[in-house]
């Protein structure tokens, strides 16, 4: 008998521990809504450049390096050539927080990239956002 109530005490206890633990997608909320979105960002930007079309891409890319540097919240834009592959490209960015790639991706000069450039490229652009480590 005393086993058969500690069993039932121990399921018990068992059943209210899981009832208070917050399902997984509410758990992963609440650290979303703790985390503040005002840090800052890196972007990755691949671009794949048909061949015969490097020199073109440059001066194109040219105006918009120099135009997103004087930007407020930039910061850091470089673009690198891959030493092996001449056509692929990597843009690398640094901004202040959300606001200031949204800010940068309503510019005209940003806009005028993208006309300028589709028929340079070879494939669609791989880009990627991430949060700088550390900034949370």
């Amino acid at each position: 008998m005393k086993t058969k109530i500690l069993i039932v005490s121990l399921l018990l206890c068992l059943a209210g521990i899981s009832c208070n633990q917050k399902p997984r997608a509410e758990q992963q909320q609440s650290v979303m809504a703790a985390q503040t979105t005002d840090f800052q960002k890196m972007i990755t930007a691949k671009v794949f450049i048909k061949e015969g079309k490097e020199s073109d891409f440059l001066a194109a890319a040219g105006v918009i390096i120099e135009n997103t540097r004087k930007e407020e919240g930039c910061l850091g834009y470089n673009l690198y050539q891959d030493p092996v592959e001449k056509t692929n490209f990597i843009f690398v960015e640094r901004y202040k927080n959300q606001a200031a790639i949204d800010s940068h991706f309503a510019a005209p000069y940003f806009k005028e990239f993208g006309t300028k450039t589709a028929d340079m490229t070879a494939k669609p652009m791989e880009i990627k956002i991430f949060d700088i480590a550390g900034e949370k």
